[in-house]
């Protein structure tokens, strides 16, 4: 059975997609820690990131650097990047843009146009 990132990446779900490519996919967590937390998930389904294929694992990380970037770019803030791995069994990063007021595990609730302006301001 597909992950939600999967039924995400194929359109099955709805997101607020700020980037792909051919290999990955970056979407705003609709948990996030802070305004701009944004998921990077390889196309492919994988369980752990360290199964990745090398191919995959290399196309992963050189989105999740230029999405950092980016995103520090247009936020002026750190960006934490976190890989947890317990809570979807589907590969993925946490992009966190902090500041002094950042809590770990605090999550916020945002509306629909609050997620679509972080969208609009990250999307590239």
């Amino acid at each position: 059975m597909a992950s939600i990132f999967t039924k995400i990446i194929n359109g099955e779900i709805p997101s607020y997609k700020i980037y792909e490519d051919e290999k990955t996919y970056a979407f705003l967590d609709i948990n996030p820690e802070v305004k701009g937390h944004t998921l990077v998930v390889p196309k492919v389904e994988v369980d752990k990131i360290y199964d990745l294929e090398e191919e995959d694992w290399v196309a992963l990380w050189a989105s999740v650097k230029k999405i950092a970037k980016h995103m520090e770019d247009v936020t002026g803030r750190r960006v934490v990047m976190k890989v947890v791995g317990t809570d979807v069994p589907h590969a993925h990063v946490h992009l966190t843009p902090i500041d002094e007021t950042w809590e770990y595990g605090k999550t916020l609730k945002l509306r629909d146009e609050e997620f679509e302006e972080i969208r609009d301001k990250l999307a590239f």
